[in-house]
């Protein structure tokens, strides 16, 4: 909760306009709403949470408990739709300056469900699904355009998710792998990022010449969409991947993809694998919202985090204020690590 409101502070003004009340931050806000995501609690039951524990609020500058419509018409205020950009920027500026990041970035999409139910409900469902194939057909057709779809970039080092773009659809995921592509490398520095990988679901062409000729990396995506044949692929690319990319890929830069599978599963098993919004913006607010608290997760793996993610050293930005460090950055990048961690214990110490 801490973390999550140090990266606020950082993002977002202090309240949305004069006339606000002025009884809480925006920042005091976003970090309640970060810990709902993290506990998987609804707004009434992060309130109950919160009156229980009142030491979380007083860490962050708050005298009392904000209610669940305070909570909620806050998530809605906050527009993760344009902001998320900014808080991501953020968090690859704290992943460069503590040296986290890998040469390799993995894109991948995963579905979410739009509600809570158990396997034992889906079932009966099923069981007594209309007989007749036309209404039937219909209703899967509008249940699969409200499907909340999120697709990432992410780095296999570390799992850090570098973008994101949330929707919904059953679409194709082949057209976001450029904007994918190029806004995870405006957050990694130049020459760092070598190589991108993607499944079947971003075979194309087009992609490969946007990553190798204009973006300069290295592409791995396995060459198997549309319909089998035993012809090779019309494009040259596409035809060096059905080269290099057959049989087992372990132990080859193929075989890092599965990193971004583990980053799905981890937003499934950790945060959850349903929605609790129900308007589709809100939905892609909801899974936006999850991708910040999944990397503030990595950031603060020595407190709570994921067991699969590496024990990465809190970076400076969450131990010193960011109006002393933002000027300072160019310059930090250039100190030894060693030397990091003896600042790191020092300013510990000194808190």
């Amino acid at each position: 909760m801490l973390a999550a409101y140090h990266l606020a502070k950082q993002c977002l003004p202090e309240y949305r306009n004069k006339f606000s009340r002025h009884d809480f931050t925006l920042p005091q806000l976003f970090a309640c709403l970060a810990l709902k995501e993290h506990q998987r609690q609804t707004y009434r039951g992060i309130e109950a949470l919160l009156a229980d524990a009142p030491h979380w609020c007083r860490e962050i500058g708050m005298n009392k408990v904000p209610d669940h419509n305070t909570l909620c018409r806050a998530f809605h205020a906050l527009n993760l739709g344009h902001r998320s950009r900014t808080f991501l920027d953020r968090l690859g500026e704290w992943a460069v300056l503590g040296r986290l990041l890998g040469s390799t970035v993995a894109i991948d999409s995963s579905h979410f469900d739009t509600h809570h139910r158990s396997r034992h409900y889906e079932r009966r469902c099923r069981h007594y699904a209309s007989n007749d194939r036309r209404t039937a057909d219909a209703a899967r057709r509008r249940s699969a355009r409200r499907t909340p779809k999120l697709g990432i970039a992410v780095n296999t080092r570390t799992h850090v998710i570098l973008s994101a773009i949330a929707k919904s659809g059953m679409g194709s995921d082949c057209p976001d792998f450029e904007p994918l592509l190029r806004e995870a490398l405006g957050r990694v520095p130049k020459r760092r990022l070598k190589t991108v990988l993607g499944d079947a679901g971003y075979d194309s062409e087009s992609n490969h010449c946007l990553a190798r000729n204009e973006l300069g990396l290295r592409s791995y995506i396995k060459p198997s969409a549309g319909r089998p044949s035993q012809m090779a692929p019309a494009g040259r690319y596409r035809r060096l991947m059905r080269k290099r990319l057959a049989g087992s890929q372990k132990g080859r830069p193929y075989g890092q993809r599965a990193q971004v599978e583990t980053v799905n599963s981890m937003l499934k098993r950790n945060l959850g694998d349903s929605l609790r919004a129900r308007s589709p913006r809100a939905r892609r607010h909801e899974q936006l919202l999850r991708v910040i608290v999944h990397n503030l997760m990595i950031f603060r793996r020595t407190c709570r985090g994921s067991r699969q993610s590496r024990c990465v050293p809190v970076p400076f930005p969450l131990s010193l204020d960011i109006v002393l460090i933002q000027p300072l950055m160019p310059f930090l990048l250039l100190i030894p690590p060693s030397i990091q961690r003896a600042c790191r214990i020092v300013i510990r110490d000194l808190r």
